[in-house]
Order: structure tokens, then sequence, then C-alpha cells
């Protein structure tokens, strides 16, 4: 084991509470295309004519329903994806006692296929669906079966439980995962930029001993760091959780 990971399994030893903090970089690691991505974006424009944040947006949604889910289906929905090792050690530190919550920017609910219990999803999960009309649930199969828009039994359109750019996290959510982050000795950043908020800002709430960030690219928090790892989280966290 090298330095960084020797590193960073004596701070998992030592921490109390470890709050994770995550986002696309692990689902891309299960094959998930990131459409905040250059390739992403690229590949919305030559289809689309439009940026993933338009096609993703509440008030698109609103005015162009069926071209969003034509978006929708194709590019968010990955219901063949498997968890990583990133995931799965995550599972096992949260077994172990250690983990306190997973906080995550990601709809795919990996993690709970994973085994992780103590999941917050800051931006919903493809997994849920309701009725705009009547409020009935939906599983995901009822978006993925249906041709053009979704509708209820009642008529009204099935949407998606995911924030979409213009809505508002869900504060419950949001809450639960300041607390914990807050309530944390160890704060783990994971497969993330922190460039989207709020869900970047939670940073602020952690007043705990250890800050570490596992990002192959730059964060705007590595200075605040403990310790930086810039490599697969999959690989990082299979390493030290084995």
């Amino acid at each position: 084991m090298d330095e960084q990971l020797a590193r960073l399994s004596e701070m998992l030893d030592r921490a109390g509470r470890v709050a994770f903090l995550g986002g696309a970089g692990l689902s891309t690691e299960s094959g998930i295309p990131d459409f905040r991505s250059s390739n992403g974006v690229y590949a919305a424009l030559r289809a689309y004519g439009k940026p993933p944040e338009e096609l993703l947006s509440h008030g698109f949604f609103l005015r162009h329903t069926e071209v969003f889910f034509d978006y929708y289906r194709k590019y968010l929905i990955c219901p063949e994806a498997e968890p990583n090792p990133a995931h799965r050690a995550l599972a096992r530190l949260e077994q172990r006692g250690k983990l306190t919550a997973v906080i995550t920017q990601n709809i795919d609910g990996l993690h709970q296929k994973a085994g992780s219990r103590h999941v917050l999803e800051l931006h919903g999960s493809v997994y849920r669906n309701h009725c705009m009309a009547c409020g009935r649930s939906y599983p995901v199969d009822a978006v993925l079966a249906a041709e053009g828009v979704p509708r209820c039994a009642c008529g009204g359109i099935i949407k998606p439980d995911v924030v979409l750019y213009g809505e508002g996290l869900d504060p419950s959510t949001l809450s639960a995962a300041v607390q914990a982050v807050a309530q944390a000795d160890m704060l783990l950043i994971g497969g993330t930029q922190l460039s989207v908020y709020p869900a970047a800002g939670l940073v602020d709430y952690f007043h705990g001993r250890d800050l570490a960030v596992i990002n192959l690219s730059a964060t705007p928090r590595d200075a605040q760091a403990a310790l930086t790892i810039r490599r697969p989280i999959g690989e990082v966290l299979a390493a030290v959780v084995p």
C-alpha cells in the first residue's frame, strides 16, 4: 500500500463517524455516462440541438414533455448498470459501523444496489416516479415501457422523482445531509468536482478532523483537504476498505 492509501486508511481507522459525499465519478466507473461532461454535452447538442441543462430543466419538461422523456430514457436511465468497487467498499464501511451516511448527487440507485442503507439522494432517483395528477407511485419500468409521455391510469403525466434544473432540493433530504456532515469527524469526498450547488456547499458544514478528497481532477476544496488523491475512486476504496 502506497503512502496516500496508507494515510487514508489511517484516517478511516481513527474516525468514529464518516460521511461520504459523492457525484458522477462513481457512476462513470459503472459505465454510466456523465451528461455534464464534454461528451455528454456534445451528444445532447448533436441529437437535440440543446445542452443537457436545458433538456433537463423544469421549464423544458413542461413545454416539451415528449422530447424531455426521449432524452431522459436514452441518457439518464441505465437499469443494466451494476455497482462498482467504490459502491461496494462504501457499503462495507457502513456495515462495519464507520459510515453514517452516503450523500449522493447521483440518481442511479447503485449505492442501494451495493447494499448501502443510509443513502441521501440529493437529486432524487430514477427508480421513484409519481403521477402529477393523483400522486400514484410508479416504478421505473412504467417510464421505460411507455411510448412518448408516460401516463397514469387517471391520465396524468408520470414524472420522475429527480430534481430538474430550476427545481429545489427536497428540504428534508438536504437537512439530513447537513446534519450528517456536521456530525461527522471525517468527510470523504469522491467522484465530484464540487461544482453543483447546493450539494457543493455541504462541505461548509464540516468541522471535523479529517477531510479527504478522491477525484481525478482538481476541486475547489483541495486546499482545505488533509489528503487529496487523484486516482479512480473504485481503485482507492477497494484498496483501503477490503
